[in-house]
């Protein structure tokens, strides 16, 4: 394993030329083509006069590539979470220009990082400060934008490092979980690269992939969901680590992801505001989190607060419930607001509703989470302006609409009609009976 290097020197001389950065299939993509590419971008960047740059990458070497470049022409990366066309047009107010490997046909300054350019200038050091943006869904629905200084994500890093540094030593970093958020950001990117490990530019999307990489022992980055639908009937990969995050992994898919790939899954709890905040590993059922050290639980009235390094305000409200027990680990015990995991997912069932509320024959909605066939799924109630065309129809129509706002985990599956929404004796809206209308027949 090469010498930990923080964000600023990765392009520094301490790597060699033919140090191997990441991997696309069987091209490698090393150190010198990596300086060369992001001397080229930050060329054109500089050219631009806009400061906030959205980065909108399939590809994670080119979001790499991108990442620098912005970062040393003293710009601001911006990552919306996503690469929809319609979003990022209503989004337009939160940058000024795109960069991405996606046709994205858009209302402002869109660079693809492939484009050829001919000059190639030094790169000046990244200013004081610098940091990306990111964004989280808050309690009413609207996207909160986030900033994480270098600093912080170094430091992240840094913390990790400590932690598994050395069993991760020549290991290949493979990917089942976006680098579009804070999750994927940290593993998937920072952490690879400031430990000199390649990483695969390319997403693991099926199980078959994941077995595919059978040449180099692995660290996976994954997720419940995905760990869920592995297939132990194919050959496991090498894997030396697995690590999974976005949402609770329950202990009989760790043990069976465990079992398959040859070594217990370590598990991270963290949130966009705050970075990784514990740790635990699947050795047997139930184990509790343990915190980073840095890392400070305060209780209050209304739940839990994180005092942390990481933190830019330095501290921040949780939106989980914790328990602590005499060794100074936690159990967690539920969510306490309206933001909801779905296929490990952060959900705003505020910004369903709202968008809901746009659709030309809806009045009024409220937006409940169901558990259907131990899959956690969005149900919504609607009421109607009439008169309206037959349900079947409107129900396609509004799937279609969704799609260009929301992820498709976040769109309703089961949909209810009613005259008006239910509320309780403080005329707040009756979850209770919210629910029951959904309530399946023997």
């Amino acid at each position: 394993m090469d010498k930990f290097l923080p964000l600023d020197q990765w392009l520094g001389s301490t790597r060699r030329d033919d140090h191997l950065v990441a991997f696309e299939g069987e091209t490698g993509l090393t150190q010198a083509r990596l300086r060369c590419d992001v001397q080229r971008l930050y060329a054109e960047l500089c050219s631009q006069p806009g400061e906030r740059w959205a980065l909108c990458f399939d590809s994670s070497y080119r979001f790499i590539v991108a990442l620098l470049a912005t970062l040393h022409a003293g710009k601001t990366p911006v990552l919306p979470g996503h690469c929809r066309e319609a979003q990022l047009r209503e989004q337009h107010v939160l940058f000024h220009g795109v960069v991405t490997d996606r046709p994205l046909r858009l209302n402002c300054p869109v660079i693809n990082p492939d484009t050829p350019i001919s000059s190639i200038n030094a790169l000046p050091p990244i200013p004081a400060g610098a940091g990306v943006v990111l964004f989280t869904s808050g309690s009413t629905g609207r996207p909160t934008e986030v900033f994480k200084s270098v600093t912080a994500l170094d430091q992240e890093s840094a913390w990790l490092a400590d932690l598994w540094g050395r069993e991760l030593s020549d290991c290949r970093v493979v990917a089942s979980v976006s680098h579009q958020h804070m999750y994927g950001l940290t593993f998937r990117i920072m952490l690879p690269m400031a430990l000199g490990l390649a990483c695969d530019a390319s997403l693991i999307q099926f199980p078959e992939q994941l077995a595919a990489h059978a040449t180099h022992p692995l660290l996976f980055i994954s997720s419940p969901a995905f760990l869920k639908r592995l297939d132990t009937r194919l050959s496991a990969p090498s894997c030396r680590m697995t690590i999974s995050a976005a949402g609770k992994l329950d202990d009989d898919i760790a043990r069976r992801a465990g079992e398959w790939l040859g070594v217990p899954v370590s598990e991270i709890y963290g949130t966009t505001e705050t970075s990784v905040l514990a740790w635990r590993k699947h050795l047997s059922g139930g184990q509790p989190w343990r915190p980073f050290p840095e890392v400070q639980f305060v209780a209050e009235a209304e739940g839990w607060s994180v005092r942390s390094p990481l933190v830019e305000e330095g501290e921040c409200q949780l939106d989980d419930r914790l328990a602590f027990n005499e060794q100074g680990t936690f159990s967690l015990l539920g969510r306490r607001d309206r933001i909801v995991k779905i296929e490990e997912k952060r959900v705003s069932l505020s910004e369903i509703e709202r968008r809901l509320l746009t659709l030309p024959e809806i009045k009024d909605a409220a937006v409940i989470t169901l558990s259907r066939g131990g899959r956690t799924v969005p149900g919504a109630v609607v009421v109607l302006h009439l008169p309206h065309e037959p349900l079947v129809k409107l129900k396609t129509q509004w799937r279609a609409s969704l799609s260009q706002w929301l992820e498709p985990v976040a769109i309703p599956r089961y949909w209810r009609i009613v005259e008006s929404i239910p509320l309780n004796s403080q005329s707040k809206r009756a979850w209770t009976q919210l629910q029951e209308l959904f309530d399946e027949t023997p």
